[in-house]
């Protein structure tokens, strides 16, 4: 990437804020929005804030273009590597003198309370990380190249069809392979396809919802900017970091 953009920066830090939090809430809670079109609107509740780091990503590819938005995309996925592996190392360490002032009566339950309540907010299991690391980078590549593709065949008009219509395949992919990674087996059939459709139907709709805002902030980047990116000859490659 480059500094000669005054806001890149920004962004790319709160992307990376909103990965990671809510890879935290997706482990500490399951939210329940009641029902809708006779199903159970029932997820992690970290999905009440992923969705935002799609947006993001359609503002970077739209105005940066698809090899900046590249780049950002695996400075979150190392991070959340990093991220998940430090918690899984943390929580298989021994938390005795973690807890030292809980036991120092001699009090057991509570050194084992301890060790309960990290693992149950911030414990992770390894098909829980692989899933939201294999899920979050093809479902991000996918949202990019898509909306990358559109900008040019729609000669960068109809923005909205291009947040949106890269959401609906991005996000698709992204909480599909994230179910099935980390819950096929675990979870009956039927409740594993009401997670599936919850978090797609709020996913795609939390972008619709935010277009309007996406509209202003795109527009306004690209004039303070002086950047609009048309990706012509961009070669999409997912490992490729240059430019």
């Amino acid at each position: 990437m480059t500094n000669k953009y005054k806001y890149l920066d920004l962004i790319l830090g709160l992307f990376v804020a909103v990965l990671l939090t809510s890879n935290i809430a997706s482990a500490a809670k399951i939210v329940d929005l009641g029902m809708f079109a006779g199903r159970p609107m029932i997820f992690d509740a970290g999905t009440l804030i992923f969705p935002l780091s799609y947006i993001f990503s359609d503002v970077l590819t739209e105005v940066y273009g698809y090899s900046t938005s590249r780049r950002v995309i695996w400075i979150g996925f190392v991070s959340l590597f990093l991220m998940s592996v430090v918690l899984m190392v943390v929580g298989i360490m021994p938390g005795e003198a973690g807890w030292l002032a809980t036991t120092a009566a001699g009090d057991n339950t509570a050194a084992t309370f301890g060790q309960d309540a990290f693992d149950k907010v911030l414990g992770l299991t390894w098909r829980i990380v692989l899933g939201s690391l294999v899920a979050y980078w093809c479902g991000s590549f996918i949202n990019d190249y898509v909306l990358a593709k559109l900008k040019v065949r729609t000669e960068g008009q109809l923005l909205w069809l291009r947040t949106i219509g890269s959401t609906l395949v991005g996000e698709g992919v992204d909480t599909l392979v994230f179910a099935l990674v980390a819950f096929w087996g675990v979870l009956p059939n039927d409740i594993l396809i009401d997670l599936i459709l919850a978090n797609y139907i709020f996913k795609v709709g939390v972008e619709v919802v935010f277009t309007p805002l996406t509209y202003v902030i795109v527009n306004r980047l690209k004039r303070l900017e002086h950047q609009d990116h048309f990706d012509r000859s961009t070669d999409f490659n997912p490992f490729k970091l240059t430019a």
